[in-house]
């Protein structure tokens, strides 16, 4: 069976899991193939020996000082539609020149439009259909785009994939509302997580610290270092490549681009980090306590920070009134967490596993 996976390349989250999902398709025999943009591309070819396709961008998503901006987001998309076309023309080619019994568009759109009108099966992943922030949790646009989104994801794809845990322990639950009429629609196939992290055993060392590069982080990175000078307990390791990190100190490290970050996360008494669904469902496997920390106005983090707090798993601050004194506070107070023990989840809801079973159900029998 030959699969072409269409990779959003707004952040790595997309790439990741579609590249972990490939291995172990490839494990089973099949052939994977991508399109992406931006660095998810880059990431995708470093990642996998597969073919990959380099497709136009359909949206940019921008900011103010750092924090996610819908109204710069349209602005700098204005040209939309044409972007649109580009991406689906691309996709277009794609699609006749290889023969794929099956695509997968991990939230990107035209593609799946394509495929459609080829009469190729579309599977569409994604972490929401619902959009809001903490900052503005009921506005028009807001409205209007989770329609906008919901409609497609209607009409095009033969099922959505949400690649989660189903509820009542869906981590991006809060992203999500779902007609009962559309309850069969969505499929929730569990985390897709790379096979690597089953091998490494956990500890309670050092504080885990990842979450982002933009503008307004940068300043909190200075922060856990005095943090670190105050309290020798607190052996902190950031994980970032962005320019602008204070130097190191004795209980204060940094680390670039490491190949993998299974063997320090799970060393972790608490790990901090944004908010996102590959890294909290990494972090969840592991059995740590998370520090969320959020960007007011993105549509998915702080959603996903309501959940976990729910859950029992950890507890997020607005990235935006942090202050030195309120982050070494949330830090102790969350190393304090006992989280949830979801390994049982896990091992029943394997992401990779069930999308194989989905496959089987919308590729004809002929083609597999």
């Amino acid at each position: 069976m030959n699969i072409l996976f269409v990779v959003c390349g707004e952040g790595l989250g997309h790439a990741s899991r579609s590249t972990k999902l490939a291995k172990h398709l490839k494990a089973q025999g099949m052939n994977c193939a991508f399109a992406a943009y931006g660095k998810a591309y880059s990431f995708i070819q470093k990642q996998t020996d597969c073919p990959v396709y380099e497709i136009p961008r359909e949206v940019t998503l921008e900011g103010t000082g750092g924090y996610f901006s819908i109204k710069k987001t349209i602005s700098s998309s204005i040209g939309i539609p044409v972007s649109l076309v580009r991406s689906f023309l691309t996709a277009w080619k794609i699609l006749r020149k290889e023969r794929f019994d099956a695509v997968v568009c991990d939230t990107m759109f035209s593609a799946g439009v394509a495929a459609k009108i080829l009469k190729v099966p579309v599977l569409f992943m994604t972490n929401q259909n619902y959009f809001s922030s903490l900052a503005e949790p009921d506005v028009w646009y807001w409205r209007l785009f989770s329609k906008v989104i919901s409609t497609y994801l209607s009409v095009v794809p033969e099922k959505v994939l949400v690649p989660d845990f189903a509820p009542p322990n869906t981590v991006s639950g809060y992203n999500f509302r779902i007609p009962e009429t559309k309850q069969d629609h969505y499929i929730f196939l569990g985390p897709i997580l790379d096979p690597a992290i089953h091998d490494v055993v956990p500890s309670s060392e050092i504080v885990f610290a990842s979450f982002g590069g933009e503008p307004f982080k940068m300043p909190l990175y200075a922060m856990l270092k005095e943090i670190s000078g105050m309290d020798d307990s607190l052996d902190v390791h950031v994980f970032s490549t962005s320019p602008g990190l204070p130097a190191e100190g004795p209980n204060f490290k940094i680390a670039g681009y490491v190949e993998s970050i299974f063997p320090y996360m799970a060393r972790a008494k608490v790990a901090i980090i944004h908010g996102g669904l590959t890294s909290l469902h990494e972090a969840l496997y592991f059995g740590k306590p998370v520090l969320l920390i959020i960007d007011p106005y993105h549509p998915e983090q702080g959603n996903n920070g309501r959940k976990i707090e729910e859950l029992g798993c950890g507890m997020m601050i607005r990235g935006d009134a942090v202050t030195k004194e309120s982050l070494y506070a949330a830090i102790q107070a969350c190393m304090q967490i006992e989280p949830k023990d979801m390994k049982g989840l896990y091992a029943e809801e394997n992401g990779a596993k069930n999308f194989c079973r989905v496959l089987d159900m919308v590729v004809p029998q002929e083609k597999q």
